[in-house]
């Protein structure tokens, strides 16, 4: 599993600008490795965070396009929100589900069905992406946080980070075992996604003692807010943009994570 942005760097677009190095992403050597079960994957985001909602979807559309069955699973709350498409099957055979769920551990309970009804839909694995509420994490809320691999999405900008970071600390005070993997977003180079990653690690490790899992970073592009407005994935309206290959490249990261992973 990667642990520092420097790991992954080279995975990415060198500095966008316009020289792509050969091989946009890695491999997933994973021949003969059946998945046990889907992996449940938390990511929180906002009720009005539709940026961060629709890189979540297109990256779960992207996850599927690597033939691993990928499911969205939100609170039925969302139901007619802007942050998500029409529930039911989508492109690739990504499939969005609303639950009526009103808590965090409703919420889990309902991903581990779908991660155990659709562990045998592809020899690929898979991964459950899961809505969640930011308030639901909030102290006090739950005894303990039931969905142990989340992703934090956030910008480089030091209030987004500080954000995230405080997230970090509700989190791993509620299990010090919680693995939190984070995708820098909205950035228009690498060093300014080294810089943010390498802050918010540093921070997490140094006041909480948490090692921060590193699923690279997606480039600020104007195609994502264009897909966005038209409600088009992004890897459909616009396949060569960098912001696509970027989707791509995290979500190699993050289903060949998903591969060695099981839900109890």
């Amino acid at each position: 599993m990667p642990r520092d942005l420097a790991d992954v760097l080279h995975y990415f677009l060198p500095e966008f600008d316009g020289e792509r190095e050969t091989g946009i992403g890695r491999e997933v050597q994973l021949g003969g490795v059946e998945a046990r079960s889907l992996a449940i994957l938390g990511i929180p985001i906002g009720e009005r965070d539709v940026v961060r909602a629709a890189l979540a979807w297109n990256l779960a559309i992207e996850t599927a396009r690597l033939g691993a069955a990928t499911l969205m699973i939100a609170p039925a709350s969302d139901a007619g929100s802007p942050l998500w498409p029409e529930p039911g099957m989508g492109p690739l055979g990504t499939e969005l589900v609303l639950c009526p769920a009103t808590d965090l551990e409703s919420l889990y309970l309902a991903a581990t069905e779908l991660a155990k009804s659709h562990a045998n839909d592809t020899k690929m694995g898979g991964i459950v992406f899961v809505r969640i509420p930011p308030p639901w994490l909030a102290v006090g809320r739950t005894k303990a946080n039931p969905i142990r691999w989340l992703l934090l999405l956030t910008s480089a900008n030091r209030r987004d980070l500080h954000e995230a970071y405080d997230l970090a600390k509700t989190l791993s005070g509620a299990d010090p075992a919680v693995e939190l993997g984070v995708t820098i977003h909205g950035v228009s180079s690498i060093s300014e996604a080294r810089a943010a990653f390498e802050y918010l690690s540093r921070i997490s490790e140094e006041q909480l003692g948490l090692v921060l899992s590193s699923y690279g970073l997606l480039v600020d592009d104007l195609d994502v807010y264009r897909a966005i407005a038209a409600q088009r994935p992004i890897g459909l309206a616009h396949p060569q943009a960098p912001a696509t290959h970027a989707l791509m490249d995290v979500a190699r990261l993050l289903h060949e994570d998903a591969r060695s992973r099981a839900c109890d």
